[in-house]
């Protein structure tokens, strides 16, 4: 594919997940771009003494940029300076977790469900004696169609007032090359949006997760807007999640029906579930890494809370889509976040659940009623665990429980990941937040 371009940016994930990237001067004919980067500049990759690496970019990989006439980007591989691939590349991840997948005679086919919000501006001030947050919002008091908080799911033009955004984001995502199946409104008022991609196999769903944000971003600042992915940035509404759905095939079959099963779901599918339920969490701190990952996994707002599973039930961590169709039966696993790297967090995901495969981890019964109601009490009597109520809590569990990790991540990947997080969780908490002056001042 000829791309009339005059620049080429190769792009990069780093481990938190921070979009990265640099540009060459496109060339006429070229198989591949290459450029040498400062590994020492980003966070958890080399110290200074060692700090050369090398992106790689394959010219096949190359996709024109909807928003910009002269740029041209593609997801480049991360190389040592001797050619060999990078320990820490998160890509290399997700094209490992694919070739084990494979090597146990398995496909994964992942679908990715991303939410977001569409502000018309932020303002944001950090200081010593001051601190701002304010946020303009469509379908506000400032609005002519005001929409209260939770009450946005799937409402149309003109309450709607994000529709013609949302539109000109799903026609860049599918001139990048991905498919939208589904977008509407979501939940929350104030904008929020979700997007849904068709399923792919490990690595190309990773890449999409990336294009899906890229494009998001690029367009709703063309449009006056900024996309917001974090996971809860208002008070008393919903949050956003990045659902992720899975299931695994083989010579064509889908091996997570069984049609003679009260709920359609395979004894495949079930130790799947296992193993989500088993690793659920210490996989917290991969698919929800942020400090304000937690602030969304509460109760009461659509967010999962506790490691359980159920039919079309929407408080339990694990989901299964309440449809018997061979060709669209999967798993969706929905304490994932749009802030987490799709390259990390996709991987883990299946990893976890091939884990309990491999162990045969029968899960207990599945929630038929609102998870949100049960008492701890009642919880640890079915055999159920609640999701980690912090960053921290998570990462503590990252530490003691990644065995079935390893068969795709490298320990020196994992160890900086853990150490980058660490560090993270460390500066917010030592920032005090407007809501503690509200509850304590006056104590």
């Amino acid at each position: 594919m000829e791309h009339a371009r005059r620049r080429v940016f190769l792009l990069y994930l780093d481990l938190a997940g921070v979009l990265r990237g640099v540009e060459r001067p496109y060339v006429n004919g070229a198989k591949e771009y290459s450029a040498l980067f400062d590994a020492s500049s980003v966070y958890g990759f080399e110290e200074i003494e060692r700090s050369d690496l090398k992106l790689m970019l394959p010219a096949n990989r190359l996709k024109s940029l909807p928003w910009s006439q002269e740029v041209s980007a593609g997801i480049a591989s991360i190389h040592y300076t001797s050619g060999e691939r990078y320990v820490k590349d998160p890509r290399l991840v997700a094209e490992k977790a694919e070739d084990f997948v494979e090597s146990l005679r398995y496909i994964a086919y992942i679908g990715v469900e991303y939410e977001f919000f569409l502000f018309r501006g932020l303002n944001v001030e950090i200081g010593y004696t001051k601190q701002v947050l304010e946020i303009s919002a469509p379908e506000t008091s400032s609005s002519r169609y005001l929409l209260p908080p939770k009450r946005g799911y799937q409402v149309v033009e003109p309450v709607d007032e994000i529709r013609r955004v949302r539109r000109r984001i799903i026609e860049a995502i599918e001139s990048i090359g991905y498919r939208v199946v589904k977008s509407h409104h979501e939940v929350a008022s104030s904008g929020q949006v979700e997007v849904a991609i068709t399923h792919r196999e490990i690595v190309e769903s990773c890449d999409a997760a990336v294009w899906v944000k890229l494009a998001s971003k690029n367009v709703a600042e063309k449009e006056g807007f900024t996309a917001v992915f974090l996971p809860k940035p208002l008070v008393g509404d919903n949050g956003s999640g990045m659902h992720i759905h899975v299931s695994l095939w083989r010579g064509g079959v889908n091996l997570f029906v069984d049609t003679s099963d009260e709920y359609g779901v395979s004894q495949l599918a079930r130790y799947f579930i296992g193993g989500l339920i088993e690793h659920g969490r210490s996989l917290s701190a991969i698919v929800s890494p942020t400090v304000n990952s937690y602030r969304r996994l509460i109760l009461g707002y659509e967010a999962p809370t506790v490691l359980a599973w159920g039919v079309g039930n929407r408080s339990v961590s694990i989901r299964i889509p309440d449809i018997r169709e061979e060709r669209v039966f999967r798993i969706e696993y929905r304490p994932p976040d749009p802030m987490a790297n799709p390259y990390l967090a996709i991987p883990a995901m299946v990893l976890a659940g091939i884990d309990g495969i491999k162990k045969k981890i029968e899960p207990p019964l599945p929630l038929n009623k609102n998870a949100y109601h049960y008492s701890e009490k009642e919880l640890r009597e079915l055999g159920y665990r609640r999701l980690p109520r912090s960053l921290d809590e998570a990462l503590d569990e990252l530490e003691a429980d990644h065995e079935y990790l390893k068969p795709v991540y490298s320990r020196e990947l994992l160890e900086s990941y853990i150490e980058v997080k660490r560090r993270e969780a460390r500066e917010l908490q030592a920032i005090p937040s407007p809501a503690e002056y509200y509850y304590y001042m006056y104590w």
